[in-house]
């Protein structure tokens, strides 16, 4: 019961020292806590991506993630992937979006590299060349297999963390790693509890996404309590926390080719 009780109190203590150092960051960004209308955030590109035109003859793969809108940006993150195929001159963008469809997988839904309503996007992953090439159809495939395509829910899932899960799964070249706070990636079906982590490599035990664990080569090591994620990155010495993502050692993108 003692040790019990020491758990609960520092399982909270991460809680509380998450939350606040992802509230003091949103404060300094300006973006979070605004109170602005969604009708007038910021869509415009943050300019991340390469130019499409510049890149015709490459094959380019990306991952971006960024606050959700408003308070619940304090929370989570919202990822979208995008993809063009060699000699290909505009990218396809994929992600989920509740609102505006019976069915929830976008396309082209913003601007591949856009701000999330006012949030700047950080990019995750990125692939160029004969391996971006080789995968996109493995992901288009994917995108077309996503077992929840009308359905979303904001905890613990399906949702938009939920749909770039099972692309990662799916496609285990793409060494996706999405961030603690994408809550929702975790999500499984209780007739499957068991599989493969986001990143396609590993394992993962997870009741509905509330309740689990993950060993994964991208992921480390991580625990999940209620969709709140706690773990260690090894590969890339970092704590992975609820709310903030990471703490430690940037994550560089594998660019290949």
């Amino acid at each position: 019961m003692f040790y019990l009780k020491v758990i609960s109190i520092s399982f909270i203590c991460v809680l509380l020292l998450s939350f606040a150092q992802s509230y003091v960051k949103a404060t300094h960004s300006g973006v979070v806590l605004t109170g602005q209308n969604w009708s007038t955030a910021r869509r415009d590109s943050a300019g991340l991506a390469p130019d499409a035109l510049h890149y015709k003859d490459t094959a380019i793969v990306q991952v971006y993630a960024a606050p959700t809108f408003g308070w619940r940006g304090l929370l989570a993150v919202h990822p979208w992937i995008i993809f063009k195929k060699a000699g290909e001159t505009r990218y396809h963008r994929y992600e989920v979006v509740s609102w505006g469809s019976s069915n929830v997988i976008r396309q082209n839904y913003a601007l591949p590299d856009g701000f999330w309503f006012g949030a700047k996007p950080g990019l995750l992953v990125e692939h160029r060349g004969a391996a971006a090439e080789a995968m996109i159809p493995h992901i288009e495939a994917a995108i077309a297999s996503y077992p929840w395509p009308h359905t979303y829910r904001v905890w613990p899932g399906p949702n938009s963390n939920t749909f770039l899960a099972h692309i990662g799964r799916e496609v285990p070249a793409l060494k996706l790693d999405l961030p603690a706070n994408a809550i929702g990636k975790d999500f499984r079906p209780l007739s499957h509890p068991i599989g493969l982590p986001p990143s396609g490599k590993g394992l993962q035990v997870s009741l509905l996404g509330a309740l689990g664990f993950t060993i994964g080569a991208q992921e480390g090591v991580e625990i999940n309590i209620l969709a709140f994620n706690l773990g260690v990155d090894v590969r890339s010495p970092a704590l992975r926390l609820p709310f903030i993502g990471r703490l430690g050692m940037a994550k560089a993108s594998d660019v290949s080719g």
